[in-house]
């Protein structure tokens, strides 16, 4: 072996890595992505779950329990509520994963014994159920303005936890839906990453600038065909979700596969902008990593959304996988209806308009 014409070899791959800045850029990027993804934004120790509290007797002892349930750090309020009826509509509609209910009997439920105070908790999530559930540990032995009898015996939970959704905890039944966005994710954008890239790589492009056809119609047409292609990923996972693990479906179907095409759409419209940026298929696929590894981490698939700190949620919202998660548990968990998941629809079809704009624009119908 001839050491000279090794280290020619050696020089010529630094020098070819050193000009494709992309691989340059996972080489670096990577190592620091996954250790502040998992090492600052993953936290398992939830704390200040978005709750809302009906404290119906709004007497100084029911107050005291909420100061106590506050002080715990594990729910922060964010919105007024008034009865429990109103809290089910909020966790139907996903604006709070729990909601305390203090009813008026409250002093007499204490001098008696008995349970004394309900959290109701989106059960749709395990962990926050999970997490949930140690209010059930808090003591409520000594509540100002509340007389108690010696020869009663408090309950050993005077706090009960009531979970909805999901209350035996199958990780299936949160798992599958969220499995949804994670393929369409996967499968769309790398499918479209390469599909402009493809056509200059074999030498099609010159067929497509010798026709009539506009850069916004090409566009679309590649988008197309790989749209029909997610829908039947779609069922095929709502099929085997139910028939092998009993996934149910408390929503409107139709609302259903309107949320799939919505985030069909949006990881299109992000692969084809990404396709006009690549230079060949392998440099798409790997600018696709960059994508998949945010969303699979920060959208609240695997890991709980609301125990990462404030700047991972904020680009987390950017996410589409994330604002899917919140419809497809929403309808498929919880039985809420697209209307009532509004902000999420909203968030992705702005998604969509600006991935789509930005890809036509930066698309040329011309060789470079």
């Amino acid at each position: 072996m001839n050491s000279r014409r090794l280290l020619a070899v050696v020089v010529k791959e630094v020098r070819q890595l050193r000009r494709d800045r992309i691989t340059l850029a996972m080489i670096i990027g990577i190592p620091i992505m996954q250790l502040i993804l998992f090492g600052y934004a993953i936290n398992l120790n939830l704390r200040h779950l978005p709750a809302a509290i009906a404290d119906e007797a709004g007497t100084s002892g029911s107050r005291q329990v909420v100061m106590d349930m506050l002080a715990t750090g594990i729910i922060e309020p964010v919105v007024d509520a008034t009865s429990a009826q109103q809290l089910m509509a909020m966790l139907r509609r996903g604006e709070i994963s729990v909601g305390v209910v203090i009813p008026r009997d409250f002093e007499r439920r204490m001098e008696q014994g008995s349970e004394a105070v309900q959290v109701l908790v989106d059960g749709s999530d395990t962990v926050v159920q999970s997490a949930a559930a140690q209010l059930a540990q808090m003591p409520l032995v000594h509540v100002p303005g509340v007389p108690r009898n010696s020869s009663v015996p408090l309950p050993e939970t005077p706090i009960r936890v009531v979970s909805f959704y999901n209350p035996q905890r199958v990780s299936a039944i949160n798992i599958v839906p969220g499995l949804i966005g994670i393929i369409l994710t996967m499968t769309m954008v790398m499918f479209t990453a390469v599909a402009i890239v493809r056509e200059r790589e074999r030498g099609n492009m010159e067929l497509l600038i010798a026709t009539p056809v506009s850069s916004a119609e090409l566009m679309i047409g590649k988008v197309l065909p790989y749209g029909l292609i997610g829908l039947v990923q779609t069922s095929l996972i709502l099929l085997l979700g139910m028939l092998l693990f009993d996934v149910p479906i408390r929503g409107s179907v139709l609302d259903v596969y309107w949320a799939g095409v919505l985030l069909i759409l949006a990881n299109l419209s992000m692969g084809l902008l990404i396709s006009t940026r690549a230079q060949s298929q392998f440099q798409a696929m790997q600018m696709t990593f960059f994508v998949f590894l945010p969303s699979i981490l920060l959208s609240g698939f695997m890991f709980p959304f609301d125990g990462m700190p404030h700047i991972a949620q904020w680009i987390a919202e950017v996410l589409p996988l994330t604002h899917f998660l919140r419809l497809i548990r929403g309808v498929m968990l919880r039985g809420a209806g697209l209307l009532e998941l509004w902000p999420d629809v909203l968030a992705l079809v702005v998604f969509i308009f600006l991935m789509m704009t930005f890809a036509i624009l930066r698309f040329r119908k011309r060789l470079d």
